[in-house]
């Protein structure tokens, strides 16, 4: 028995399907789709980042380790709000599929305590629910950079013209281009 292709992927060789406008993003120009898309993944990055090192604690306090350890990774994550890039992204299309954010900013004052159980095992599942909601926000935000990509496939079979835009040609040449 062969393998099962990925859920999500298409079988090889077949059709693409047709890219659809989707109503969501009628308000927004080609430009502010482009700048939108180019925020999603951005943020992405930026969320995948604190992923990254919210795991990289995690298995530090599983390891045992203590707070000397973990101190200079703490200005890291206290740098890169949460904040900013979440606010822009939601103004553009309504908030319905993104979780909040957990506050890792507290959480990074936390550090594990020789000898007391209790206290290290709540860091720990603190540490772990953080990360679980990390993935589900990068999950979110996967969906809605998927869905501006199809949105601008969409309007570019719409329009071919409309890709142009997006090379770095000189005005006069692209007045030309999309006339």
């Amino acid at each position: 028995m062969g393998a099962q292709p990925a859920v999500g992927t298409r079988p090889r060789g077949a059709a693409r399907p047709e890219p659809v406008r989707q109503p969501e993003f009628a308000h927004l120009t080609l430009e502010a789709l482009r700048t939108y898309r180019t925020a999603l993944g951005h943020e992405e990055s930026r969320v995948s980042y604190w992923r990254r090192i919210v795991q990289a604690r995690l298995d530090l306090v599983r390891a045992g380790e203590d707070g000397a350890g973990l101190e200079h990774l703490r200005d890291v994550l206290v740098q890169a709000s949460a904040g900013t890039g979440r606010t822009a992204l939601v103004d553009i299309v309504p908030i319905d599929d993104v979780p909040p954010l957990p506050d890792l900013g507290e959480l990074w004052d936390r550090f594990p305590v020789a000898g007391d159980a209790v206290w290290n095992a709540r860091l720990e599942a603190d540490l772990t629910e953080a990360e679980s909601r990390l993935s589900a926000y990068r999950a979110a935000l996967h969906r809605r950079l998927s869905s501006a990509t199809q949105e601008l496939v969409a309007r570019y079979k719409d329009e071919p013209a409309l890709a142009l835009l997006a090379l770095p040609l000189r005005p006069e040449a692209r007045r030309r281009a999309t006339a």
